[in-house]
C-alpha cells in the first residue's frame, strides 16, 4: 500500500526546484505543463544524453532522412524561461531520499522539493553468443541513430532482430541504396502486441512487396563472425549472412536508480493514481512506471501521466486511471491502427469479433465487442472514423446490432450523418496519437491565436510525426467559419414541415365524417367506402411507398451514385407528403381497429420521424451541432424502427381484403 499524499507545491521565498530526471518527450511535457500551471516554479532537468531534448518518436524518420535534425529537436523544445535549467550529458547516479537531493555523475548534489523520475527504458539485449561483435547496434536513442546513419551507407545486408513496431521502422530506414534487409521475429506474426493473425499477414505481404524479407516464428541462437558480424544463426538452422545486425527485441523499464533508492519496484517503478511512488516526494512517469500492474511501452500514456503529475505537483487534484494504449502510425507509408483488446489470445469472456476486409484494396478492419460494448479495434489502411473509434473504446460505448450489421457490410459503425465533427469531440479525446495531443489542447492553442496548421503544429507538435491527423487540424481550424445550409434547404424544410403537420393531424384529429344521408349531392366518403375506389387509392398508396423505398437506395447502396443526393432527398420528402395525402384518400383519416390500427400507427409514426429528420437536416446549419446530431440520430433510427413492421402488416392487410 502506497502512503497517502503530502501537500503539493506551495510558493516559498526561495523554493527548492522541481527536479526531473529524464529529458525525453515525457520529461519535456512535464516541465512544459508545470511551467504553464505555475510559471515561476524553478525546474531542473537532468538528461543522460548530451543532445538537446528531441522527439524520440521521430527517430526512424530522422534515420530515413525524412526529418531534419533541426526539426527533430524543435518538436521537443522547452519553454524559454530563466527558471528552467537543463543539465544535459549529466546522468543522475543516486537519490538521497532523507536529504531530499540527487547526486549526479560529477558527485554534485541538487536539492529538490519534488523529484520526478522520467528515466524511460532501455533495449532488451538477448544473451546470445556474438552479441558484442562490431556491427551489432541497438535503435533507441540519438547516438544509435547517428551510428546507424553512418553505417547505412556501407552496409550491404542488414538483419533486424524483432518484428515489432520499432524493428519494422528500423528496417524501413535502413533500406537504402539497394541494401538487403531481413526482419526476424520469434513470434508467429509481426507486431504481435498490436495485430492479430489476419492483420499481421496483410502487413507481412505489404512489407515483402517493398523488398524487405521477413522470417517469422524463428529467432537467433548466435551472431557469428571472427572480428565483426558475418551472419546470424537461427533456431531453425537457417543462416543469414549479413554485415549489420540491429537489435529491436523489446525494452526494459529503467528502474536501477529507483531500486538503489529503495522505492517500491515491480516490473517498473510503482506509482499510485497521482503518479506518486512509495515516497510521496517522488513521482514517476512514462515507460519506467508501473501503474495498477500495467507498464506502457508507448509515448502517449507517458504524456498523459506527465500532465497528471504536473497538475498534482501544482496543487491540483486529479487521478490517473490508466490509458487505453493506442497505436496509430504509418508502417512503410501503410496506415496501421490498434487499440484495446484485439489479439488472438483473448479469454472466453463473451467477447466477439466483427470483421470487414477488402483484400484487393489492402483494407482490414476489426472491432471487438463484449456484452454489447466496444473494447478494441484494429485497422489496416485508411479509416476516417479512427478518432471516434478511439473515443468509443475509451468510454466503452454501446454498439447496437444494426451498427454491427452496418460494419460487416460497409466497414463503418456510424453513418456520415452521425459522424462527430472534431470540434464536438470531448476535450480529452486524443487527436494526434503519436504525440498525445488532445482536442482540448488544440482548441486552447487556436484560442490563443494559432490560425494555421503550421502554427498549431509548432505550438502543440500535433501532426509532426506521421501527419495522419493533419486533416483533423484543418477541420478544427475551420470549425469557427459559418456553416452553409444543404442544397434546397428551404424546399426541404417546407416539405418536411408539411409532412410533420399532416402526421400530427392524423394522430390528433378524428377522421373525416361519413355522409349522414344517401341524398347528399356528393358522396365524398365513397373514396374510403367504395370497394373499387379503395383499391385504386390503396394501390396508388402502395406505389408511392415503393417509390419511397427506391429513392432510399440512393443512400443505402454505395455503388448507386447516379444524380445528386440532395435532389433525391428532396424528392423523397415530397413523395412522403404525397403518401400522407394518399393515406387520407384511402382511409379518410380513420385509423381503423386491431391490425389496421397498428398498420396506420406504424405508417404515421415512420412518416413523422422521417419528417423530423428532414427538417433537422434542412436547418442544421443554424443549430447547435451536438443537438442537431442527437435529433438526427434519434429521428433516423425511429424512422427505421417504425418502418420494419410495415411490410408484414401491409401483407396481412392486403390478404385480409381479398380473403374476407
Amino acid at each position: 500500500m502506497l502512503p497517502q499524499p503530502e501537500s503539493s507545491f506551495e510558493p516559498q521565498m526561495q523554493p527548492r526546484p522541481i527536479v526531473i530526471i529524464g529529458a525525453g518527450p515525457v520529461g519535456v511535457r512535464l516541465a512544459t505543463e508545470l511551467h504553464r500551471r505555475v510559471p515561476g516554479i524553478p525546474i531542473v532537468i537532468y538528461g543522460a544524453e548530451r543532445w538537446t531534448p528531441y522527439n524520440r518518436v521521430r527517430l526512424s524518420s530522422a534515420l530515413a532522412g525524412e526529418t531534419s535534425w533541426v526539426d527533430l529537436m524543435a518538436d521537443s523544445k522547452l519553454p524559454e524561461a530563466t527558471n528552467i535549467e537543463t543539465r544535459l550529458g549529466c546522468p543522475v547516479v543516486a537519490i538521497d531520499r532523507i536529504g531530499e537531493c540527487v547526486i549526479d555523475a560529477q558527485r554534485n548534489a541538487q536539492a529538490y522539493q519534488f523529484l520526478v523520475l522520467a528515466t524511460g527504458s532501455t533495449p532488451h539485449i538477448p544473451n546470445i553468443p556474438g552479441i558484442d561483435l562490431p556491427g551489432v547496434y541497438t535503435f533507441r536513442d540519438m547516438d544509435n541513430v547517428m551510428q546507424l546513419a553512418a553505417r547505412r551507407v556501407r552496409t550491404h545486408r542488414t538483419v533486424v532482430l524483432g518484428g515489432g513496431l520499432l524493428g519494422i521502422e528500423a528496417a524501413r530506414a535502413m533500406q537504402r541504396s539497394n541494401t538487403e534487409v531481413f526482419v526476424v521475429e520469434h513470434y508467429d506474426r509481426l507486431m504481435p502486441r498490436q495485430l492479430d493473425t489476419a492483420a499481421s499477414e496483410g502487413l507481412k505481404r505489404y512489407i515483402e512487396e517493398t523488398g524487405i524479407q521477413v522470417e517469422l516464428n524463428d529467432g537467433p541462437t548466435s551472431i557469428y563472425g571472427d572480428t565483426r558480424v558475418e551472419g546470424v544463426q537461427l533456431r531453425s538452422g537457417k543462416k543469414i549472412p549479413c554485415d549489420t545486425v540491429i537489435i529491436s527485441a523489446g525494452i526494459h523499464p529503467n528502474v536501477e536508480l529507483a531500486l538503489r533508492a529503495k522505492l517500491a519496484i515491480g516490473r517498473g517503478v510503482r506509482v499510485d493514481d497521482s503518479m506518486r511512488t512509495s515516497d510521496t516526494r517522488i513521482f514517476a512517469v512514462g515507460e519506467c512506471t508501473e501503474h495498477r500492474g500495467q507498464v506502457y511501452g508507448l509515448v502517449a500514456p507517458g504524456l498523459e501521466q506527465a500532465a497528471v503529475a504536473a497538475h498534482v505537483i501544482a496543487g491540483g487534484r486529479v487521478q490517473y486511471t490508466g490509458s487505453s494504449a493506442a497505436t496509430r502510425l504509418k508502417v512503410l507509408s501503410y496506415p496501421v491502427f490498434s487499440m484495446g483488446e484485439v489479439g488472438n489470445e483473448q479469454l472466453p469472456d463473451f467477447s466477439r469479433e466483427i470483421i470487414y476486409a477488402v483484400p484487393s484494396k489492402k483494407v482490414y478492419r476489426k472491432v471487438v465487442i463484449r456484452r454489447g460494448r466496444v473494447i478494441g479495434a484494429l485497422a489496416m489502411g485508411d479509416w476516417a472514423a479512427i478518432p471516434r473509434i478511439q473515443e468509443a473504446i475509451s468510454k466503452q460505448r454501446r454498439i447496437w446490432p444494426w451498427q454491427q450489421w452496418q460494419f460487416r457490410r460497409y466497414g463503418e459503425l456510424w453513418s456520415q450523418e452521425t459522424e462527430q465533427q472534431v470540434q464536438d469531440w470531448p476535450a480529452n479525446t486524443v487527436v494526434c496519437n503519436c504525440i498525445g495531443v488532445t482536442r482540448g489542447q488544440l482548441s486552447e492553442a487556436i484560442a490563443s491565436g494559432c490560425c494555421s496548421v503550421g502554427e498549431l503544429s509548432s505550438c502543440t507538435n500535433a501532426s509532426t510525426v506521421c501527419g495522419s491527423c493533419k486533416p483533423l487540424l484543418v477541420e478544427l481550424l475551420g470549425s469557427e467559419t459559418p456553416r452553409e445550409p444543404v442544397l434546397f434547404a428551404k424546399k426541404l424544410f417546407g416539405s418536411a414541415l408539411a409532412a410533420v403537420v399532416l402526421a400530427f393531424l392524423f394522430l390528433l384529429l378524428p377522421g373525416l365524417p361519413f355522409a349522414d344521408s344517401v341524398s347528399v349531392p356528393v358522396h365524398w366518403d365513397a373514396w374510403w367506402r367504395d370497394n373499387f375506389a379503395k383499391q385504386v387509392s390503396g394501390y396508388s398508396l402502395l406505389a408511392l411507398a415503393v417509390t419511397l423505398g427506391v429513392l432510399g437506395l440512393r443512400k443505402r447502396i454505395k455503388g448507386f451514385t447516379w444524380g445528386d443526393y440532395s435532389v433525391w432527398r428532396l424528392i423523397h420528402t415530397i413523395v412522403g407528403v404525397g403518401v400522407l395525402l394518399g393515406f387520407l384518400a384511402h382511409t379518410g383519416g380513420h385509423m381503423g381497429s386491431q391490425l389496421n390500427f397498428y398498420l396506420a400507427l406504424s405508417f404515421i409514426a415512420a412518416t413523422l420521424a422521417g419528417g423530423v429528420f428532414a427538417a433537422v437536416v434542412a436547418r442544421e446549419h443554424s443549430m447547435d451541432s451536438v443537438r442537431a446530431r442527437k435529433l438526427k440520430t434519434g429521428a433516423l433510427w425511429s424512422h427505421i424502427l417504425f418502418l420494419w413492421p410495415l411490410p408484414v402488416l401491409l401483407g396481412f392487410h392486403i390478404a385480409q381484403g381479398y380473403v374476407f
